[in-house]
């Protein structure tokens, strides 16, 4: 009796508990709600066509003798090359597209590492069809010489710390980088190869200690002045880019302004350089070779004799990927001042030598380099110089010629972030 009462008691309770849940619940859902958080404010969105691209790259020094890019040859080397750039592009229009890269530089005492514009164009595609495109950019534009002149700035892009200084001069490399003025372009391609071209009338940039120290070998009262001049190359690609050939020839035209008291006339100078440059790639290494002649000529000075001579340089280069991560580059680098004086023994010997000795006419660069690539944004770069000569070297990071020592080493290491 007992258990059938307590039977029906729980017969009787259990409808009624289950009937109260949904009430109990409700008034647990009914609990303060908490206070919402303020909204952060919306960025701008940008155009979907602006792209905005960066990198930052820090190299250490170390020679043996001579400085390159700052005390190098200082017992704890050099810092003092570091490479800073941000760059836009944006087509508001199909057949228009607008680009633009700051770049800061420190390299040594001609490059103090302002910020300053390194291109900036306008480019307005004519004509665009399934095998050809014909257009033209005015601006700010980087001179289309070599293989590596239009993407040296950029670290990722070179094949070694330093370029082949027999073609690419850091210490005239103002002179040779950008120039302002128009460009026409074109490209054709066939089951034959793809041809393209670029040239352009410009105004070369001649303003500052750099480019007036590679020009007179020092720093005088008055300034250098564009001229109007000339630029363009032709390439010629097969397969796809896996061989590759290129000349390229220019005009740099350049006068010179006297100062107030100045020994020098109103002088100019011409420089013509011409190169060939081939490469062959394969999946796992590429040669690269480039051949130049550069004619200088300085006329109308007074105390300066005119002269008329043409420099010889040369490099053979061969890189090697163990994989996608790892390269290696080795090469050899040739230069001649003169080339019909290659040992500089018959300049060294007259007044226009200034006291300064004869392998600053020459440098035979043997390197060898090692690339390593973290992740797709960040490498680490490695590289040592086996140097005969002074030739490349920079009159400002070495203004005492009777310091200068002609066989020297160079070890050198970079690190470079890209986005």
């Amino acid at each position: 009796m007992r258990n059938r009462f307590v039977g029906a008691i729980i017969l009787i309770a259990l409808p009624a508990l289950l009937w109260s849940l949904p009430a109990q619940a409700e008034k647990l859902l009914k609990l303060p709600k908490l206070p919402e958080l303020p909204k952060l404010p919306e960025l701008p969105k940008l155009p979907h066509n602006l792209q905005i691209h960066g990198f930052a790259s820090q190299s250490w020094l170390k020679s043996s003798d001579n400085n390159v890019f700052g005390k190098s040859s200082s017992d704890s080397g050099s810092f003092g090359f570091t490479e800073v750039g941000l760059n836009a592009s944006m087509r508001p229009l199909t057949r228009l597209q607008f680009s633009a890269q700051m770049l800061s530089r420190r390299a040594g005492e001609g490059s103090p590492g302002n910020v300053r514009l390194d291109y900036g164009f306008m480019d307005y595609t004519y004509f665009s069809g399934e095998s050809s495109q014909l257009g033209i950019r005015l601006g700010r534009m980087k001179t289309p010489l070599g293989f590596y002149n239009d993407t040296r700035d950029v670290p990722f892009t070179r094949p070694s710390i330093l370029l082949p200084q027999s073609i690419y001069f850091d210490r005239t490399r103002k002179l040779a980088l950008a120039a302002d003025g128009v460009h026409l372009y074109g490209e054709r391609r066939s089951d034959m190869g793809d041809i393209s071209f670029q040239a352009g009338v410009v105004r070369p940039l001649v303003r500052g200690d750099e480019a007036e120290v590679a020009v007179f070998q020092q720093l005088l009262p008055g300034h250098l002045a564009p001229e109007i001049s000339y630029t363009s190359r032709v390439n010629y690609d097969l397969d796809g880019g896996r061989i590759r050939f290129a000349v390229s020839a220019s005009q740099l035209n350049m006068s010179y302004a006297p100062g107030a008291v100045d020994g020098l006339r109103a002088g100019s100078v011409r420089f013509t350089p011409l190169i060939f440059s081939a490469q062959y790639n394969a999946e796992r290494w590429s040669l690269t070779s480039e051949y130049a002649l550069r004619r200088l000529e300085y006329n109308n000075f007074g105390v300066i004799p005119n002269l008329d001579f043409v420099g010889e340089s040369y490099y053979f280069q061969g890189a090697y990927r163990f994989t996608p991560e790892w390269e290696a580059v080795v090469r050899y680098d040739v230069l001649h001042t003169d080339r019909d004086d290659r040992d500089g023994s018959k300049w060294a010997a007259s007044p226009a030598s200034r006291g300064r000795p004869a392998h600053t006419r020459y440098a035979k660069d043997i390197t060898v380099g090692l690339r390593w690539n973290v992740t797709p944004e960040f490498m680490l770069r490695a590289e040592y110089h086996n140097v005969n000569g002074t030739g490349w070297l920079s009159t400002l990071d070495n203004p005492n010629p009777g310091d200068l020592v002609q066989r020297w080493h160079l070890f050198s290491v970079l690190g470079s972030y890209r986005f």
